[in-house]
């Protein structure tokens, strides 16, 4: 009877396991998935046609795992963190969640809408280390809730025909933002449709704040806002005399900042690294045909050149994914030196930077060869740092920024506003 029971026990363990298995979504220790187990993952993105880094890391991953199947949500890049709110709200299952932005990491986290990594890092003996400080930004509370897998630094993207028309030296790595002023405005020609301008600057918060840190004495957690008035007073003048497009049209025509630099219309563009890989991508296909090339973000005076601000885009898995051990193998495959060096060939700047993923980078036709030396920095602001109402100041600063961009309040009297605002969500 013992005997017989053992065997029962046996069998009943074995089925049990079995279905333990499938439930799990064919998984085996150590997160290699089990080939005849076929599993579709959802991952939520942004901007998916104009943004080529997507399907190319899930295309090397799936070739690897042809078991595997990963759907993107496309989700408009404006509205992309306002849509996953309500979605995971709603009890949204997409599997991978990208992470945008510190604002979105933290209300997600905080809301347990992401699970904590700890124990997937834990088991797969991953060293974090090598992300160079960026899993630092995003642990909280001694856990990390997302691998980051982009890492963008801001940049300035100059139009080099536009340069040799106007007879001007193209920008050096040591500019600062009073010579971008001065230089915008020499390169400014025309009217009408035929017109040139100096430079753009898309309708971000970010594209004038974030020199107003570059300093290190401020960041955008702060009791007095006054520190920003310099950018913006040069921001608005510029607008007010022509010299870059108007706020308020760029707002109500939902301008691409893409459009006006790819058209030809505007000889300088502060913007993000990942913006190499959409204009090497679409001078490839013959969409422009001008020379274009990068240089450090310019620097106020006395600020040591190289110094400029960064983001961290990362992967995480929804707390009501039914596929959790499945989406943490795509997400270590997506931010590890795999995924990074297909981020490399598409022109974007991955968090995960070994030698080997930058000499693919820098050796991508159609990169500007002064792009090595133009992608080395000295110190990097976080953009956003990690704060617990970092969602609610943001979205003061946005409103105020479109109130003084708009010219619908002095630049003194919108700045004064949100040191109010802002002091009253920090007490």
């Amino acid at each position: 009877m013992t005997k017989w029971l053992s065997r029962r026990t046996v069998k009943m363990l074995a089925v049990l396991l079995a279905v333990l298995f499938a439930l799990n979504g064919g998984l085996i220790s150590g997160g290699a998935l089990a080939q005849d187990e076929p599993i579709t993952l959802t991952m939520s993105a942004w901007d998916v046609a104009t943004t080529p880094y997507w399907q190319a890391v899930i295309d090397a991953y799936e070739a690897q795992n042809p078991n595997v199947t990963v759907e993107l949500v496309d989700i408009s890049s404006a509205e992309y963190q306002d849509v996953m709110n309500i979605r995971l709200s709603g009890g949204d299952e997409t599997d991978i969640i990208t992470v945008k932005d510190i604002p979105g990491y933290a209300a997600m986290l905080t809301r347990n809408q992401i699970v904590p990594l700890d124990e997937f890092v834990e088991a797969d003996g991953l060293d974090l280390s090598v992300y160079s400080g960026a899993e630092v930004e995003l642990t909280y509370e001694g856990s990390i809730y997302a691998l980051p897998f982009r890492s963008d630094i801001w940049i300035l993207f100059y139009n080099k025909d536009i340069f040799d028309a106007a007879g001007v030296e193209y920008p050096t790595n040591d500019m600062t933002w009073d010579e971008f002023d001065a230089v915008a405005r020499e390169l400014t020609s025309g009217s009408g449709a035929d017109k040139i301008y100096g430079a753009h600057f898309h309708v971000w918060r970010s594209c004038v704040q974030l020199a107003t840190v570059q300093d290190g004495q401020n960041t955008i957690i702060a009791d007095d806002y006054s520190f920003m008035a310099p950018m913006y007073n040069m921001v608005t003048g510029m607008q007010k005399d022509g010299i870059v497009m108007d706020y308020g049209e760029l707002r109500a025509g939902n301008i691409h900042y893409s459009g006006p630099f790819i058209n030809g219309q505007v000889g300088m563009l502060p913007m993000g690294s990942w913006f190499i890989g959409r204009l090497v991508a679409d001078q490839a296909e013959g969409i422009f045909d001008f020379d274009w090339g990068v240089a450090s973000f310019p620097v106020p005076e006395g600020v040591e050149p190289g110094t400029t601000a960064g983001t961290l885009t990362s992967l995480a898995i929804n707390d009501r994914s039914k596929n959790k051990d499945a989406a943490w193998d795509f997400i270590k495959f997506y931010a590890g030196e795999e995924g990074a060096k297909v981020l490399a060939e598409t022109g974007n700047l991955p968090a995960l930077r070994t030698p080997e993923v930058l000499e693919i980078f820098a050796s991508l036709e159609g990169v500007p060869a002064e792009a090595t030396e133009a992608l080395q920095t000295t110190t990097v602001r976080l953009e956003l740092p990690m704060h617990p109402q970092v969602g609610e100041v943001e979205q003061i600063l946005n409103e105020e920024h479109e109130l003084i961009m708009t010219q619908s309040v002095s630049v003194e009297d919108g700045l004064e506003e949100t040191t109010s605002r802002i002091s009253d969500v920090l007490e």
